[in-house]
Protein backbone atom coordinates (compact mmCIF):
# COMPACT_ATOMS: atom_id res chain seq x y z
CA UNK A 1 0.00 0.00 0.00
CA UNK A 2 1.64 2.97 -1.03
CA UNK A 3 0.15 6.80 0.58
CA UNK A 4 0.59 10.07 -0.70
CA UNK A 5 2.07 13.11 1.19
CA UNK A 6 -0.72 14.14 3.09
CA UNK A 7 -1.73 10.47 3.75
CA UNK A 8 1.62 10.51 5.80
CA UNK A 9 1.37 13.50 7.19
CA UNK A 10 -2.34 12.90 8.69
CA UNK A 11 -1.52 9.19 10.02
CA UNK A 12 1.95 11.19 11.74
CA UNK A 13 -0.41 13.29 12.87
CA UNK A 14 -3.29 10.75 14.06
CA UNK A 15 -0.34 9.06 16.08
CA UNK A 16 1.26 11.69 17.98
CA UNK A 17 -2.37 13.32 18.85
CA UNK A 18 -3.12 9.67 20.24
CA UNK A 19 0.20 8.85 21.69
CA UNK A 20 -0.29 12.69 24.00
CA UNK A 21 -4.09 11.98 24.72
CA UNK A 22 -3.32 8.39 25.65
CA UNK A 23 -0.41 9.73 28.17
CA UNK A 24 1.33 7.15 26.34
CA UNK A 25 4.23 9.81 25.70
CA UNK A 26 4.72 13.26 26.55
CA UNK A 27 6.49 15.69 24.59
CA UNK A 28 7.44 19.46 24.90
CA UNK A 29 7.48 19.78 21.06
CA UNK A 30 4.53 17.99 19.24
CA UNK A 31 5.50 19.12 15.74
CA UNK A 32 8.97 18.53 16.13
CA UNK A 33 7.30 14.68 16.97
CA UNK A 34 5.08 14.87 14.24
CA UNK A 35 7.84 15.61 11.06
CA UNK A 36 10.19 13.35 13.39
CA UNK A 37 7.18 10.56 12.42
CA UNK A 38 6.67 11.98 8.98
CA UNK A 39 10.47 11.11 8.13
CA UNK A 40 10.36 7.65 9.85
CA UNK A 41 7.19 6.48 7.80
CA UNK A 42 9.16 8.13 4.34
CA UNK A 43 12.14 6.39 5.08
CA UNK A 44 10.25 3.12 5.50
CA UNK A 45 8.23 3.23 2.31
CA UNK A 46 11.21 3.81 0.69
CA UNK A 47 13.23 1.25 1.99
CA UNK A 48 9.98 -0.86 0.40
CA UNK A 49 10.15 0.63 -2.45
CA UNK A 50 13.59 -0.19 -2.76
CA UNK A 51 13.12 -3.47 -1.81
CA UNK A 52 10.67 -3.78 -5.08
CA UNK A 53 12.92 -2.35 -7.01
CA UNK A 54 15.92 -5.11 -6.43
CA UNK A 55 12.89 -8.29 -6.91
CA UNK A 56 12.25 -6.95 -9.70
CA UNK A 57 15.65 -6.80 -11.43
CA UNK A 58 16.20 -10.30 -9.92
CA UNK A 59 13.41 -11.17 -11.80
CA UNK A 60 14.30 -9.65 -14.74
CA UNK A 61 17.03 -11.44 -14.61
CA UNK A 62 15.17 -15.08 -14.55
CA UNK A 63 11.92 -13.82 -16.74
CA UNK A 64 12.88 -16.74 -19.31
CA UNK A 65 12.73 -19.50 -16.83
CA UNK A 66 9.73 -18.35 -15.26
CA UNK A 67 7.75 -18.08 -18.65
CA UNK A 68 9.10 -21.28 -19.83
CA UNK A 69 8.16 -22.88 -16.09
CA UNK A 70 5.15 -21.16 -15.80
CA UNK A 71 5.58 -19.63 -12.88
CA UNK A 72 3.15 -16.91 -11.37
CA UNK A 73 5.23 -13.90 -11.38
CA UNK A 74 2.95 -12.34 -8.38
CA UNK A 75 3.86 -15.23 -6.34
CA UNK A 76 7.29 -15.18 -7.27
CA UNK A 77 7.55 -11.40 -6.45
CA UNK A 78 6.19 -11.78 -3.02
CA UNK A 79 8.02 -14.77 -2.18
CA UNK A 80 11.36 -13.32 -3.34
CA UNK A 81 10.18 -9.78 -1.71
CA UNK A 82 9.42 -11.26 1.70
CA UNK A 83 12.65 -13.60 1.70
CA UNK A 84 15.23 -10.18 1.42
CA UNK A 85 13.03 -8.52 3.78
CA UNK A 86 13.46 -10.91 6.36
CA UNK A 87 16.98 -11.60 5.70
CA UNK A 88 17.38 -7.40 6.05
CA UNK A 89 15.13 -6.65 8.68
CA UNK A 90 12.68 -4.70 6.83
CA UNK A 91 9.26 -4.96 7.76
CA UNK A 92 6.23 -5.15 5.10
Amino acid sequence: MRLNKNQIEHMAQMIARNLIKDEKISVENKNKLIEDTINLITEEFQKEEKLDQEVREILSQHIEKIRKENIEYQTMFKMIKTKLAKERNIVL
